[in-house]
């Protein structure tokens, strides 16, 4: 009997070892995102989980995260820096949940753009089956103090560390997080990326960037931030001033509803953000009112983002009011597009 246990076992290994292993293709197919040739429509959130009275991203709370994620029906997470850990990885992938991996331009020589060790990073994980992309910045092009004065510096910079990344990994695209719809400078500079990335604040009618951005590009773009947060700093119709969870599920229900129905142009979602970040606006003890955001007006329904309250999940993972509207939009019949690659592997 032990001997056919020890059996069994070396086969689970073994197979789970070649799945983990298995080469995993994205690749663009017109405006959508294909996977071994299966389609694949991201429905996804922003992940950056910072624990209490803390500053800095910790995966403390990653397994029961991986499960509310599950059940809301999200299959991506965007993340803002590289996960240099094979453990985590491994359960995005066992749990079907993929990972858009950002990428910054000055971490401060950690598997950043400016010290070229970004690429030591793409080497290390390409083949790793949880990657669906790799995304360069996060609205820089708000901030061109830190490019010398000169966004230009930044576009070039981005083109050639996409350039780089697309010599040594042919089965992952590569994306950039733009603020807003670019202008013409930007669509010019910006080369070799392989789909867009745009953070799109536009009140409940996130629909009106795919009309101006048919204008701009006929790339393929996915919806890289949009939602909004559950604090309410003025009164605005029916929706009272203090923490209005209505307000943010109300927003979030129409902004999925409205991309989900347009998924013939779009290729997904990921929604800002899975769980409440206290460390953003002020004391990291405590939840804070405030922070700050560029292009920040759209932000429903009053127009200013408070930075600590975006979560669908609170910092202690109970779930909010928009929790459920999004499990209901991601989940719905018509839109239920769930790992099929990973069922089949």
């Amino acid at each position: 009997m032990k001997i056919i246990a020890i059996v069994i076992s070396l086969l689970l290994i073994i197979g789970n070892t070649k799945c983990l292993n298995d080469t995993t293709v994205v690749e663009i197919s017109g405006k959508h995102l294909t996977i071994n040739g299966q389609d694949y429509f991201i429905k996804g959130v922003c992940y950056h989980p910072v624990k209490k009275g803390q500053t800095k991203r910790s995966f403390y709370m990653l397994d029961q995260d991986l499960s509310l994620m599950q059940e809301a029906g999200i299959n991506t997470v965007r993340v803002y820096s590289p996960i240099d850990n094979i453990t985590v990885l491994d359960k995005f992938f066992e749990a079907g949940i993929k990972v858009i991996i950002g990428i910054g331009y000055n971490q401060e020589g950690e598997y950043d753009i400016l010290s070229g060790s970004f690429i030591n990073y793409v080497k290390k994980y390409s083949t790793h089956p949880s990657i669906l992309m790799w995304e360069l910045g996060n609205e820089y092009n708000y901030h061109p103090e830190w490019f010398e004065g000169d966004i230009k510096n930044w576009y070039n910079a981005l083109s050639e560390a996409a350039r780089l990344i697309q010599r040594i990994d042919s089965n992952h695209p590569v994306s950039t997080a733009h603020g807003e719809i670019p202008d013409s400078t930007a669509l010019v500079q910006i080369k070799h990326i392989d789909i867009w990335g745009l953070n799109i604040y536009r009140w409940d009618q996130p629909e009106t960037a795919i009309k101006d951005w048919k204008i701009k590009s006929s790339m393929p773009f996915y919806y890289s931030e949009v939602g909004a947060d559950s604090y309410m700093k003025i009164t605005q119709g029916e929706f009272l001033e203090g923490e209005n969870q209505k307000a943010q599920a109300n927003a979030n229900g129409k902004i999925v509803e409205v991309i989900m129905e347009n998924q013939q142009e779009v290729a997904g979602v990921t929604i800002f953000s899975f769980v409440d970040g206290w460390w953003k606006a002020g004391n990291p003890n405590q939840q804070d009112i405030g922070g700050w955001a560029p292009n920040s007006s759209g932000v429903p329904y009053d127009g200013t983002p408070n930075e600590e309250y975006w979560g669908i999940v609170d910092i202690n993972r109970n779930k909010k009011r928009t929790f459920d509207i999004i499990k209901q939009k991601f989940n719905s019949k018509n839109t239920s597009q769930r790992d099929s690659f990973h069922k089949q592997n």
